[in-house]
């Protein structure tokens, strides 16, 4: 068992208060877009802290350059502690199974604006894409680099606060309604595709030409449907939380026809303790609250648009799933008094919620294999069947090791477990 910290990541959606005020920390100076807790090589955990280190590292919201090389910096991370041992801290199976490598990326997620309209691969698209792009000799950290690694990225989120996102297609005949009576160009074009396929191609074509370079809409005929949105009245509207979401996104991303498609998407809002399972395909974007993210270790990213950052249409369009599907909702097995697991239909993670009530009885926390516990609030003492003990409070992340094997824990408090099935 090891405290380790995470590393903050400071893209330009993130809100500045959402991740340091659950650590009981002021606000930053700069966006705290993420908090990666795991072995990801773009971002490994701290190793190098003491046992009374919380997950949040001080020195990473320091303002400027300073703070920028203390987060690039550390003597010891997590992904080189595996390394030197990856049995003994995976366990064989994970080992056979996922290639010595941590499985999941456990993050703290906060979105103050939208994040990027994205998909991402799966496993073999991963590897295809990967290897692509290795043998043109783009460099892993280039701008326009598309696959950070050979992994697909699966994604769970757990709501800590009112968590709204975009996420799958409507089916055809519901975008038809969202773009009834809007009766601007744009729009009019868009129903046109769907009504000449009313199925997924048609939904594909629509998507495709609000994307690709030879059908791309112009920033007015995006203003042109914002307003129109705006304009319609609420009573009169197929849908005014499409009609608002569309606004929020044109205010953001001025003319970015990013703002357009969500008006073809599902919008979903999970209540804290809700969770929703992303699969490889779907495209999604989150758009605002506080949330833990658990996924497969990757970062690759196939962005469509609301981004500053590098869009790759045809790689895109390319993986994309248009067939309509309700976005998938993840409710919990209460697999003990002290335990509800949130399991996904991947093998790489499973992430589970603890509510310890009692400060003088042990419990058993169900698991096995690499975990990282974090403590959201309160204070227990762990115990390892290896032999290891720790206090974990409030704001703490221990990672467990496969050969610590079972954990015992008392206390006071709720903590959520990061493991593999």
């Amino acid at each position: 068992m090891h405290v380790i910290q995470g590393r903050v990541k400071d893209y330009d959606w993130g809100a500045a208060h959402l991740i340091p005020g659950t650590f009981g920390k002021p606000a930053a100076s700069f966006p705290v877009a993420e908090l990666w807790l795991g072995a990801h090589p773009a971002g490994p955990a701290r190793c190098d802290v003491d046992s009374r280190a919380i997950a949040l590292n001080d020195a990473d919201l320091a303002a400027g350059e300073a703070g920028r090389h203390a987060r690039e910096r550390a003597a010891s991370d997590l992904r080189g502690y595996i390394a030197a041992d990856p049995e003994g801290t995976l366990g064989a199976d994970v080992v056979n199974h996922h290639g010595g490598q941590l499985p999941y990326l456990l993050k703290l997620i906060a979105p103050a604006k939208p994040l990027s309209l994205q998909v991402h691969p799966s496993l073999e698209q991963a590897r295809i894409g990967f290897d692509r792009e290795e043998a043109a000799g783009i460099d892993v950290d280039a701008a326009e680099r598309s696959y950070k690694d050979r992994n697909h990225k699966p994604e769970l989120v757990y709501a800590m606060t009112q968590f709204e996102a975009l996420v799958g297609f409507r089916t055809p005949r519901r975008i038809l309604g969202v773009l009834e009576g809007l009766n601007t160009e744009l729009t009019d074009a868009l129903a046109a595709c769907i009504r000449a396929q009313p199925d997924a191609r048609g939904v594909r074509d629509a998507f495709a030409s609000l994307l690709q370079e030879d059908t791309r809409p112009d920033a007015q005929a995006v203003a042109d449907v914002v307003a129109a949105c705006q304009n319609r009245p609420a009573d009169d509207s197929p849908s005014p939380r499409a009609d608002a979401i569309i606004a929020k996104l044109a205010a953001n991303y001025p003319g970015d026809p990013g703002a357009v498609a969500s008006l073809l998407l599902n919008p979903v809002t999970l209540q804290p303790g809700e969770a929703m399972f992303t699969p490889a395909g779907t495209v999604h974007a989150y758009t605002s609250g506080l949330g833990l993210e658990i996924m497969a270790n990757s970062d690759n990213v196939l962005r469509a648009g609301l981004t500053s950052k590098y869009v790759n249409v045809p790689e895109l369009l390319n993986i994309v799933e248009t067939v309509a599907a309700p976005p998938i909702r993840i409710a919990p097995e209460r697999i003990s008094p002290i335990q509800s697991t949130h399991y996904a239909p991947v093998d790489d993670f499973e992430l589970s919620i603890i509510e310890l009530r009692h400060a003088n009885r042990t419990a058993s926390i169900r698991g096995a294999g690499p975990r990282i516990i974090l403590a959201l609030e309160g204070a227990c003492e762990l115990w390892t069947e290896s032999g290891q003990q720790h206090v974990l409070n409030t704001g703490q992340a221990v990672f467990v090791r496969a050969d610590d094997g079972k954990v015992r824990a008392r206390g006071f408090g709720r903590f959520v477990q990061a493991d593999v099935p």
